[in-house]
């Protein structure tokens, strides 16, 4: 926590401005050793100062120095960036100078972990900078902002306020039975507190597919037999030629993938091999990861071609498809019907044409309505954003479960503190109050460098 580190905050490349973060106990001193200027170790904090960044009397670039001293900053120590001109080599000497003065190369999300141990912010907090950082659309930045700005913290430290008031009680009146003023505390007062516990994390636990949604986005997988206007529904749905168009049966071969919103949400498509016995060798490698991506995908949109009858393999391999969310979409509805659609589920089917502006609007309001998604963007945001959140959201519930049946039961105070206990320790984890250090260095590892 002592050391001075420094990276490179901003995309490296051709660009008007870069700027080079370091923070530590010294970095005020390190910076003002490069600098021709004022004297940046007498400036006020949070002021910036124009001069050149100088490395063996030689003017490296002309830079704007921001200086912010601790422990109002991110990292609540000393920071510095200097904002020089954009270009691989202007930045790389830059951060040179800094690295041969005395600071170190920082760590991929190091700055963060930093704000982190030094309590300025919490690690929903921090999940949700790596989160706005990584977001693609609308949807995901609102709701990256939400955790940025502590909310779902609050709801965590709400429960734990209540859960250690508990904790509290039930010590003073087992420890020291026979004190006249101790709270009253009775197994109906412990019953009705625990009970409002368990439906926040029963609210908390049930959102966390909507957090899901709202920062992966939807993947949905696109298959069909060979020439049932699979590439051209990814096509039309991304408005760009991503994937070639031919009447020749097994142009796709492999998967192909392509990006798009739907009501703000991300869509990830990918288009698959068409589904058909073949002797080609490469094709048939692209058919077996055309089934296989059915197992990931959250959604399968399956093909048919309006215009030619359904065969007995293909409804039967349709009808396997029982724990599947999918989608049975009729293409090439402008053309005449050869489907016998009484063999089909009506609730999964839509149809449409890549022909028409509005040929898909059908299949998007179905996308739309299975996913809930304007019901989600209605809401507050206040959803648990990873597997470790919702993992150990669901180990307090547990406790808390455990804790209402021992009420329940008339169990002695002592064993339904445990349970108390228990759950005020798996709520804390969420927000980091403890932590494991392996943990700590895998979430920080997955964060940009310079953050």
């Amino acid at each position: 926590m002592n050391e001075n580190i420094c990276a490179i905050s901003t995309a490296l490349g051709v660009g008007a401005i870069s700027i080079v973060r370091a923070s530590g106990p010294e970095v005020i001193m390190i910076a003002n050793e490069i600098f021709e200027g004022k004297d940046l170790t007498q400036v006020p904090s949070h002021t910036i100062h124009y001069g050149y960044i100088v490395e063996n009397k030689e003017k490296i670039d002309e830079v704007l120095v921001s200086v912010m001293r601790a422990p109002k900053t991110f990292t609540m120590e000393d920071v510095v960036e200097i904002n020089c001109h954009g270009g691989i080599a202007t930045t790389h000497r830059v951060l040179e100078a800094l690295l041969l003065h005395g600071c170190r190369m920082a760590e991929p999300g190091e700055f963060s972990k930093k704000g982190f141990l030094n309590g300025r912010i919490d690690l929903t907090e921090a999940e949700g900078i790596n989160d706005l950082i990584a977001s693609e659309t609308e949807e995901a930045r609102k709701y990256a902002m939400n955790l940025v700005g502590g909310n779902l913290k609050a709801i965590i430290q709400k429960s734990r306020d209540v859960l250690v008031s508990l904790d509290a009680e039930l010590e003073v009146n087992f420890d020291f039975p026979e004190e006249a003023d101790n709270p009253e505390i009775t197994h109906d007062k412990l019953k009705t507190a625990l009970l409002h516990i368990k439906e926040d994390l029963e609210k908390l636990i049930a959102s966390s597919k909507e957090g899901k949604l709202l920062k992966n986005g939807i993947d949905i997988a696109i298959l069909g037999k060979p020439n049932v206007g699979k590439s051209s529904i990814l096509n039309h749905l991304l408005d760009e030629k991503k994937a070639i168009v031919t009447d020749i049966a097994g142009t796709t071969r492999d998967i192909v993938e392509g990006t798009t919103t739907l009501s703000g949400i991300k869509i990830n498509l990918l288009d698959t091999a068409g589904l058909r016995e073949t002797e080609d060798i490469v094709e048939k490698i692209g058919v077996d990861k055309s089934k296989d991506i059915v197992t990931k995908a959250d959604l399968v949109l399956y093909v048919l071609n309006n215009n030619e009858e359904i065969d007995d393999k293909e409804l039967e391999y349709i009808h396997s498809l029982k724990n599947v969310q999918k989608i049975l979409f009729i293409n090439k509805n402008d053309l005449e019907s050869k489907i016998d659609k009484s063999v089909l589920n009506r609730d999964e089917v839509a149809e449409g044409n890549t022909l028409t502006p509005d040929g898909l609007d059908q299949l998007k309001e179905r996308i739309v309505s299975l996913f809930h998604l304007n019901e989600i963007k209605g809401k507050n945001y206040n959803f648990l954003s990873n597997a470790r959140q919702t993992a150990l959201a669901k180990k307090a519930y547990a406790s808390i479960e455990s804790a209402i049946t021992s009420v329940e039961e008339f169990m002695p105070f002592e064993m339904i503190a445990v349970d108390i206990k228990n759950a005020f320790d798996e709520l804390g984890e969420i927000i980091g109050v403890t932590y494991k250090e392996e943990l700590l260095d895998e979430l920080f590892s997955k964060f940009c460098l310079g953050k």
